[in-house]
């Protein structure tokens, strides 16, 4: 796993600084630990930071082919490397390595853009074709690995890994965009293909940029693959063909010159993983395979149904509780994400990799279950939803269930079932608008009340929803289930869960493979009926049943609890800090909050009666960006396992 950074100009012939190439690479230095490198010709700048995984002696980067005609930096794993080699080879390419990093340079020379067709891994890369003169930037499909770019005052464009790579070009401005200010707040993390700087953008999963020497034209990202938008019939074994499926992939992303192990927690995708894992792991009599779970004290630590699950397969386990300081970590994940990022089982991941990382290089994960087979409870929350919306007439619903919803009170603090406001408030509103709630993490009001006036002159009407809606509306309307994936495998996967997995994971040197997240995997298992993913209340019903043979029957039906510790009670206990750092310094200087509604919100919280936690938590972290960004930014990365 690596850090990419480069600079590019069509017109202008000046090769970049090489200064400036080490300036951008040092940006991303934690992302590769083990070598670094430069390069710059005409038009064009590259750099890299490298994690040795495969071909630990003949991989070093920026990595080029037939003389220096073909150079490439690129961060991610290409698993079917080895099939793309006797392809190659037998049209008469020959190899130099055994890296994966080569079959890509090789793969563009004979296929050109239908390279990134036959590519199956996660990945970032930027290509340079000098005797074409085309730059090639790629994503992978669901968006694993990340690429940012920003178009120069001159006409340039420059590109890395993270933000912080391209605040070091000059020219770059660090103005926020309001837009993506308030989707922070709306969703817990700015989505694709913005990014909090308004000059800055963030590829989507699954597309590419190309730009000829030559074009005066910005480039645009350009759509290369999409998840299903329909089902289709249920397969006649669908559970017998989703293990051997899901076993193929784990075995794939195995592929590793270093030591390899899996996060564990008690849940039934990382368990899967792990029991396929720990059998490949026995065959290739390379010892037990290593597992890592991190647990909480109280009734939700998963550390017992985790070592069950280690004991029956025979794995090396190792498990530790996190105990962190929330107040503080809030201003630390600023600065380890590099922009605001409201989702704070951050700070128990970022635990799990460190402890990962004193024994292995590499370490699968079960991310990417809940999106691509329904396991999330709102998508049984917003089926329900539909089943009443489909009995009630528009009107009816809209005029009876939305009075009712006024009227009844916000138990926050309340057992699920007493929590009828928000259920007839989505019941009685339009399937989006109703995922869409369910999904937000501050509500519209409460959020745009929190903003000072000046600044929701300056979102100028912009609507979060409207990004959840457009998604909705490319799915068969027949399929309410998969609308709903379809919309997170576009916004909460790529723009919440993956940058939680990648930031967190290349703070520790870690390199972190979601075999679920196999793109022919979550193709097949998006597709399939949504009988076979929620039946019966119970989400990623065909998984379980796949798994039975191999898991534990009180874990794979058991109630999967969220991989973060309740945060509320710190904040109440902390609420003078509170006060302290979100009505004054930083936040009072930037003008875009009304500090008396920050003020209602902590003391509404403080005093027991309303719980904020998670808007408290975003608009904390907010005030961690704002403070890194008055200090430059020129910090290191934080400790935030031991926070």
């Amino acid at each position: 796993m690596c850090g990419v950074v480069g600079l590019f100009h069509a017109v202008d012939p000046t090769a970049p600084s090489l200064a400036l190439l080490r300036r951008m690479t040092d940006a991303v230095r934690h992302r590769g630990p083990d070598g670094e490198g430069v390069h710059s010709e005409p038009h064009l700048g590259l750099g890299h930071r490298r994690l040795s995984i495969v071909d630990l002696a003949g991989g070093a980067q920026p990595m080029s082919i037939a003389g220096g005609a073909v150079t490439i930096v690129f961060n991610g794993e290409i698993y079917n490397h080895e099939a793309l080699r006797q392809q190659l080879r037998a049209a008469g390419h020959v190899f130099q390595s055994r890296s994966d990093t080569e079959a890509i340079l090789h793969g563009w020379r004979e296929w050109g853009l239908g390279v990134l067709d036959r590519l199956k891994g996660m990945f970032a890369f930027a290509l340079w074709d000098r005797e074409r003169g085309e730059l090639l930037l790629a994503r992978d499909r669901l968006g694993e690995k990340p690429m940012h770019y920003a178009t120069l005052p001159d006409g340039g464009l420059a590109f890395g890994s993270e933000l912080a790579a391209l605040l070091a070009v000059p020219g770059v401005s660090a103005r926020l965009d309001p837009a993506a200010v308030e989707d922070y707040l709306a969703f817990g993390y700015v989505p694709d293909p913005a990014t909090i700087y308004a000059g800055i953008r963030r590829m989507p999963a699954g597309h590419f940029l190309f730009q000829r020497r030559g074009e005066t034209t910005p480039p645009v990202p350009r759509r290369y693959w999409q998840p299903p938008t329909a089902s289709v019939a249920a397969p006649a074994e669908a559970a017998v063909e989703l293990a051997a499926r899901l076993e193929a992939a784990v075995r794939a992303q195995m592929m590793a010159d270093v030591p390899l192990g899996a996060f564990l927690s008690g849940g039934v995708d990382s368990a899967s993983i792990v029991a396929f894992a720990a059998a490949a792991a026995r065959e290739g009599k390379g010892g037990p395979l290593s597992t890592f779970t991190i647990g909480f004290t109280g009734p939700n630590d998963e550390r017992p149904a985790a070592a069950a699950v280690a004991e029956r397969h025979g794995t090396r386990h190792r498990a530790e509780t996190s105990e962190a300081d929330y107040l503080s970590a809030a201003r630390e994940v600023a600065v380890l994400f590099g922009e605001p990022f409201g989702d704070h089982s951050a700070v128990p991941t970022l635990a799990v990799c460190r402890l990962a990382r004193q024994d292995v290089t590499v370490a699968l994960s079960g991310d990417g279950g809940d999106e691509v087979l329904a396991g999330y409870r709102r998508y049984r929350w917003h089926m329900l939803a539909e089943t009443a919306r489909a009995c009630l007439p528009a009107p009816v619903r809209r005029r009876v269930l939305g009075t009712l919803a006024r009227a009844y009170p916000k138990l926050d603090r309340a057992p699920r079932w007493l929590r009828a406001k928000n259920t007839l408030t989505e019941i009685s509103l339009d399937s989006a608008v109703g995922y869409y709630r369910t999904v937000c993490k501050v509500a519209d009001e409460r959020r745009r009340g929190l903003f000072s006036p000046g600044w929701r002159a300056a979102l100028d009407g912009h609507d979060p929803m409207a990004r959840i809606g457009a998604l909705m509306d490319e799915c068969d309307p027949r399929d309410p289930l998969l609308a709903a994936q379809y919309a997170d495998l576009h916004t909460y996967l790529p723009g919440d869960i993956l940058v939680k997995t990648d930031r967190t994971s290349m703070a520790s040197s870690l390199e972190l493979r979601p075999p679920i997240l196999d793109h022919e995997l979550v193709e097949w298992g998006m597709s399939l009926p949504a009988s076979l993913k929620l039946r019966g209340g119970v989400g990623k019903h065909v998984l379980r049943q796949a798994m039975a043979p191999h898991l534990p029957q009180e874990l794979l039906w058991g109630r999967k609890q969220g991989f973060a510790q309740a945060i509320g009670s710190q904040f109440r206990n902390g609420a003078p800090e509170l006060r302290r750092r979100l009505l004054g310094g930083a936040m009072l200087d930037s003008g875009i909050f009304d500090p008396s509604a920050v003020s209602q919100l902590v003391e509404e919280h403080a005093s027991g009666g309303s719980d904020h936690s998670q808007a408290l938590w975003q608009l904390l972290v907010f005030e961690g960006f704002l403070a890194a960004q008055d200090a430059g930014t020129a910090r290191a990365l934080p400790d935030l396992a031991g926070a």
